[in-house]
């Protein structure tokens, strides 16, 4: 007999040695409302049919944590593939990243894709859940499962599995389909009730289960110009001829990385120069640019300053974060504590008065937050503007209504900086843009900020919740959205990344996100960061930008 720690109860079992966790949670006590999805043994996330063989924590989790949420996916996905060969035998299915309230996904056929496919799609993925079959984890030679992949025509898996050097690896099958997914899954299809199927574009948007009420999905966001921004990085994996992580690996391979460093940055270069010429022959005035944690904003808000002076312009950049109010006035949250996230804790009328004062060309002392005091204060930087001036404005909140609603609109010119995907691992497993973003914070805290990865991962869910509320419901009021993420970045920072996430220790209930990042960026073949030029903006997050800090 074994004796397990149950953190639900909080309470020990005796189980059998070898019991599977669905034996656990019968014995548990444990009544989630909607039964467990997987669970955390030792900390690490397992799936249900995990058996136990050690005295081991055991957590169970289901559709409220992130953990649950990614399982439940990941199975949907597969259930999607099954449908999908299925009904179009010969046809291809492209999973994509979170965007809308569900997943992006591509049905690539003969022709077109109607809203009848969609239809159908959706009554077979149905009959595939009300059937409960078994989802079986194989675990196989991996010249085996790379032969097996490549006969099927999915060629994005095997690239990315010659790449692992392994004598064996795990597929997932349901039925007569076959798949990767990078992490446990449910043990049949017949808890999968909640999603739903819907046009979008010319592909199809996956609806998956809300958090905050796991019997409904998410509530649809409209994201048209997110959209338009994934299709650009099509564009742009297109140009380079790289579409995933098996692709990139390969190149790297063959001594191309210095090349897809060059052509990426020039892409991005290209953009910033098109919104740059946008800026000038609008008149713009005033550049709003704003973005989630770690999207960027300040690198590309001074690269952007460099093009605008290229065009003859005089531009000036100030942040959101000197218009704070004073701490002792800043609006607190649920729990007592200063929220320093939410509009509030901007002075907002202070700051229109300023810009509209500059806009009439008067001459304002512009102030800075001491953030050791916790107040604004002046110390005699004025600033006056001609006809030749912009003012870049960067910061959380420079896209919300609320910061500039008395500013003339056609002195406005506004930016969203979005971290897209850099480059899917294959066709049904993505890298989310938090994911992204997640490395790339946890990098720049620990090098220069004194936070080790932990205290970064901990707060990654307030930082998130913060974002939700007063960042991304904005980014549909942008003139233009300029995608951050670099295809060769989580090659670069793979090196960097690895040990500091290794210091996460078993004991902490973060060493599962610390191993599932850990878990994915095994995948990259790694790109020594001394190829990446002093201009990029990977260089905010790796140090020696020609920008400073």
């Amino acid at each position: 007999m074994l004796t397990l720690r149950v953190k639900n109860t909080g309470k020990k079992i005796e189980v059998p040695s070898g019991a599977s966790l669905l034996d656990v949670y019968a014995l548990s006590g444990v009544n989630l409302p909607s039964g467990p999805v997987c669970a955390r043994v030792n900390n690490k996330v397992q799936g249900l049919k995990y058996r136990c063989y050690n005295n081991k924590d055991v957590e169970f989790l289901d559709l409220h944590s992130e953990s649950g949420i990614r399982v439940y996916e990941r199975s949907l996905f597969l259930v999607m593939t099954k449908a999908v060969e299925d009904l179009y035998p010969g046809g291809r299915l492209v999973i994509g990243a979170p965007m809308g309230g569900g997943h992006f996904c591509e049905l690539h056929l003969d022709r077109k894709t109607t809203p009848d496919d969609v239809c159908a799609l959706e009554h077979r993925m149905r009959e595939i859940v009300a059937a409960d079959l078994a989802i079986h984890r194989v675990q196989c030679p991996i010249e085996d499962a790379i032969a097996m992949f490549r006969d099927r025509g999915m060629e994005s898996k095997s690239l990315l599995l010659e790449e692992q050097g392994n004598l064996y690896t795990y597929y997932y099958r349901l039925d007569h389909t076959v798949d990767c997914y990078y992490s446990c899954m449910l043990p049949s299809t017949g808890s999968l009730t909640t999603f739903a199927l819907m046009p979008m574009g010319e592909g199809i948007l996956l609806r998956t289960p809300s958090p905050a009420d796991p019997t409904q999905v998410k509530p649809l966001k409209e994201e048209t110009k997110f959209l338009d921004v994934v299709r650009e990085q099509q564009r742009w994996q297109g140009i380079l001829g790289v579409n995933n992580v098996g692709e990139l690996n390969a190149a790297v391979r063959q001594g191309r990385a210095t090349e897809l460093i060059n052509v990426s940055e020039a892409l991005q270069e290209r953009k910033l120069s098109a919104m740059a010429d946008e800026i000038v022959s609008r008149r713009a005035k005033l550049v709003l640019i704003a973005g989630p944690s770690s999207s960027g904003k300040t690198t590309t808000s001074k690269r952007l300053s460099v093009l605008l002076t290229a065009c003859g312009l005089h531009p000036h950049t100030i942040s959101t974060d000197d218009y704070f109010v004073n701490r002792v006035d800043t609006p607190k949250d649920a729990d007592g504590e200063y929220d320093f996230e939410c509009i509030g804790a901007v002075d907002t009328a202070f700051f229109q008065k300023q810009m509209n004062q500059l806009l009439m060309g008067e001459t304002i002392e512009l102030p800075r937050y001491d953030f050791i005091r916790g107040e604004r204060v002046f110390e005699g930087r004025q600033l006056c503007i001609g006809k030749d001036d912009v003012i870049i404005l960067e910061g959380n909140h420079a896209l919300n209504p609320l910061l500039s609603q008395q500013i003339a609109e056609e002195k406005k010119y506004r930016i969203y900086i979005a971290a897209c995907t850099t480059v899917a691992l294959d066709e049904h497993n993505y890298v989310s843009t938090i994911d992204t973003r997640l490395l790339r914070r946890i990098l720049r805290d620990y090098k220069y900020r004194g936070y080790s990865a932990l205290a970064t991962i901990k707060r990654c869910p307030s930082v998130t919740r913060g974002e939700d509320r007063w960042i991304t419901p904005y980014q549909d009021n942008a003139d233009a959205t300029f995608n951050s993420a670099l295809l060769f970045e989580l090659s670069v920072m793979r090196s960097e990344l690895m040990p500091i996430l290794e210091q996460v220790c078993e004991c902490y209930p973060e060493y599962s996100e610390a191993s599932r990042l850990r878990k994915f960026l095994e995948y990259f073949r790694p790109i020594p960061s001394s190829e990446v030029p002093r201009t990029s903006l990977l260089r905010e997050f790796l140090g020696g930008s020609s920008f400073g800090s």
